[in-house]
């Protein structure tokens, strides 16, 4: 703990981070703030009851931050903006001037940031109809003429883009990344209620199973803290050189490969996935059809958040795409080429493909350790509920690996940024 406070003490001492560190802080305030005004034409108080009866729109709340169960005009929260980024890895992968254009430095990923703002626009827009025709379809949203209709979607996609801007203003001038720091922010104001709401329905024979909870949420945290700092050094070593009358190289250095190498990315994509056929099996089971109707009921009750088959496919998913992710963070071959470049080579592997093999074979082995890491961490809201019998802390393993990260990363930035500041005090 002393390990985050003191960057951040020592951060407050000099006043450009200072600056830096109240902006942050105040966008994060005024992201809260919006994120409790409502959308025109919901019934509210309806809506709190279905979400608290609902497990699987419970979970989809959690994503949002908070902002989806009281319908704000933030109830969309960064998913499209999210969704957009990944649809634009993709891409990338796929046609070669998108990768050409990532290669291009820091113009070249502007770009690419610029394309993913302006796929957010329509993806908010289909995701708000569909939110929309979700609650419509329960009973929450009845009435509405079609100009109501127009101007709920572009309330909803209007929020969207707000928070992206909120999100973009922290990355150029706060502290961290701000898309991080806003799910960082609505994981965390949903804290205090899920507390607040297990105090008062918690009995005094249920004591013991939060004591058991709060237990398991600090070996979960320790646990994050571990994985996600967890690293396999490979040892390079550079061979001498003689420039002019001079010896150059001949160093040794590590390559870390981490054993979490895609982070919270392989739950994002599983969950989009996991939860689509109760999603869409919620909006066909109204239908006149009957085969359609009761298949589509089938679908939502095995994809129920909870269910064996909910949990088994959520889990295979996290780690099927924490091995899709890693392969296109890591390239094998490119970093072999980048060390056989350099003069570089691992002690008893050949340089190039041999080396290249050699790293396929060791990130598959700690990715697999990972992967199974972030499942686990993917079903353990379900499980602990179940050991529990708490239904009311639905902050669960992802809440807190996002968070503990979002933690991680801001601490390494002050520290960074402090010993750069020293370095150029040190300069002058």
């Amino acid at each position: 703990m002393s390990h985050f406070f003191t960057p951040l003490i020592n951060a407050f001492k000099v006043k450009e981070l200072k600056d830096k560190l109240l902006f942050t802080a105040l966008i994060l305030v005024v992201f809260r703030f919006i994120a409790h005004i409502p959308t025109p034409g919901v019934d509210s108080t309806q809506l709190q009851a279905l979400f608290s009866q609902n497990q699987f729109l419970g979970l989809l709340d959690i994503f949002s931050g908070g902002t989806l169960a009281n319908f704000s005009i933030l109830a969309l929260g960064l998913t499209p903006y999210i969704n957009a980024s990944i649809i634009m890895q993709l891409l990338t992968m796929v046609f070669p001037k998108l990768e050409e254009l990532s290669k291009e430095g820091e113009s070249g990923r502007e770009q690419i940031n610029q394309y993913t703002r302006f796929l957010t626009v329509p993806l908010s827009i289909i995701q708000s109809f569909g939110m929309v025709a979700l609650l419509r379809s329960q009973g929450i949203i009845t009435g509405l003429s079609f100009l109501e209709l127009i101007a709920i979607i572009i309330t909803m996609a209007t929020g969207t883009l707000f928070v992206m801007w909120l999100g973009e203003l922290i990355s150029e001038y706060g502290i961290g990344n701000g898309i991080s720091m806003l799910i960082f922010a609505g994981i965390v104001g949903q804290l205090p209620v899920s507390l607040f709401q297990t105090a008062s329905l918690t009995q005094a024979e249920n004591i013991t199973n939060m004591l058991v909870f709060f237990a398991l949420s600090l070996v979960v945290i320790a646990a994050v803290v571990v994985v996600n700092e967890g690293t396999r050094q490979v040892k390079i070593q550079y061979a001498r050189r003689i420039t002019g009358r001079r010896f150059a190289g001949g160093q040794t250095t590590h390559l870390p490969l981490r054993v979490n190498q895609a982070g919270v990315i392989p739950i994002i994509f599983a969950v989009s996935l996991v939860l689509l056929p109760s999603l869409v099996g919620r909006f066909l089971a109204t239908v006149p059809e009957p085969r359609i109707a009761n298949a589509a009921t089938t679908a939502t009750l095995w994809f129920t958040p909870g269910s064996l088959i909910y949990n088994l496919t959520y889990f295979v998913l996290v780690i099927g795409f924490t091995y899709f992710y890693t392969a296109v963070v890591f390239n094998p071959e490119k970093i072999a080429d980048e060390i056989k470049k350099y003069g570089g080579f691992i002690p008893g592997i050949r340089p190039g493909k041999p080396t290249a093999g050699y790293l396929s074979h060791i990130l598959s082995r700690i990715t697999l350790a990972g992967a199974l890491f972030l499942g686990l961490i993917a079903i353990l809201p379900s499980l602990a509920q179940q050991f529990t019998n708490i239904q009311t802390l639905t902050i669960g393993g992802t809440g807190i690996l996002i968070v503990v990260s979002v933690v991680l990363e801001t601490t390494k930035q002050l520290e960074s940024m402090l010993v750069m500041r020293n370095y150029d005090a040190f300069l002058k």
